[in-house]
């Protein structure tokens, strides 16, 4: 049940709430999960992410505003927002302001369809991975349109960088959802993570959906152009790619986006191959509410800090690719594994029957599928 309707039907019986319009209390709980999660949580990465940067380069990091400087983010915050926003008098004004909207709210309307827990999910749409996919591509556009309106040689060079290397690497990253969606028999974000309760994780159904969510992982670090993959903004060659003319609260606001995209690929990797809020051996289904709810979140949250404290440390570790060298990576290599890993699961489901390595080594053992 989609968190908007189970709000409603637990406090029926309050009079605010007996004559609130379904569309209100859905807008209330969007707004709230933008103040109240992921807007924090970019402040908090970022902070997290100095740190590591930090320990790797053998430095403290933030370590002057708050204790042990964790309030940096806040006065980080403070500080874009009360920033002169410049637009350079030769972009195409309109243009500069639309292009920081667009990339937010397309990086804020993929977390309406993230199951945080079996109640916890904002709309329950049946096609919410084709959803994703197409809510996540149009930060495409906007990066576009930021390098274009900028007028400004490294800023357009960004944009149409950034252009190809996402459009490029949707390829495999979406053979590689379709793979998990072959798996579980359904579009549903929702049904995926049931079809993968106790220990039935999707990575771990046959090798083919193994090699499939590395795929994924390293495409999706390509689409939000993190490190070794920021090559639409390359400060050695691009100043800072198509942002560079960008200041203040606009400014922030390609920064919020990166770390909101970053929590979304991790918890589509999560919902897809890690179980979603299943945890390996442990039946929830009996549970109350009370308690059910609290720990799906914590499981699930669980997985996504871990992929993002992974693409931390790969971040401070490996250089920059080069642009034919990442191109000749997605199209030479992962488009060709993903689609084999396709065709690999679809025969794997024919001649197993649809189960997985698990299910088939607890029937060897006796246990049942």
């Amino acid at each position: 049940m989609p968190l908007p309707e189970l709000l409603k039907e637990l406090f029926s019986t309050w009079p605010l709430f007996q004559h609130m319009p379904l569309w209100f209390l859905s807008l209330g709980c969007i707004l709230g999960l933008l103040f109240l999660f992921v807007f924090p949580f970019a402040g908090v990465a970022v902070y997290v992410e100095r740190k590591i940067a930090g320990d790797i380069q053998a430095r403290i990091g933030p370590n002057v505003v708050g204790p042990y400087g964790t309030l940096q983010w806040i006065a980080d915050a403070i500080k874009l927002l009360f920033k002169e926003d410049i637009i350079p008098k030769e972009a195409d004004k309109k243009l500069f302001i639309l292009a920081p909207a667009v990339i937010f709210m397309s990086g804020s309307a993929a977390f309406a369809v993230i199951p945080f827990a079996e109640h916890l999910v904002l709309t329950n749409l049946n096609i919410g991975v084709f959803y994703l996919i197409a809510i996540t591509s149009i930060v495409t556009m906007g990066i576009i349109v930021a390098g274009w309106a900028s007028n400004n040689k490294w800023s357009l060079l960004g944009g149409l960088r950034s252009a190809a290397q996402i459009i490029s690497f949707e390829i495999p990253v979406a053979l590689c959802l379709m793979t998990a969606c072959l798996v579980a028999g359904s579009l549903n974000l929702s049904e995926i993570i049931d079809a993968q309760a106790t220990f039935r994780w999707g990575i771990l159904h046959n090798p083919f959906m193994l090699i499939a969510a590395f795929i994924y992982y390293i495409g999706a670090l390509a689409e939000v152009n993190r490190t070794p993959f920021d090559i639409p903004e390359a400060e050695s060659e691009l100043v800072s790619g198509y942002n560079t003319e960008y200041s203040g609260m606009r400014f922030a606001i390609f920064f919020l986006v990166e770390y909101a995209e970053c929590f979304v690929i991790s918890a589509i990797a999560t919902t897809l191959f890690l179980g979603g809020w299943h945890f390996p051996f442990l039946d929830l289904s009996t549970a109350s509410l009370a308690l059910k709810m609290p720990l799906q979140i914590i499981f699930f949250m669980t997985k996504c800090i871990i992929l993002i404290l992974i693409m931390m440390w790969i971040r401070w570790t490996l250089p920059r690719y080069r642009v034919d060298q990442l191109m000749k990576l997605c199209w030479e290599v992962l488009v060709p594994f993903s689609f084999a890993c396709f065709l690999g699961t679809a025969a794997w489901m024919v001649i197993f029957g649809g189960k997985g390595i698990p299910e088939l080594i607890a029937g060897l053992l006796g246990f049942g599928s």
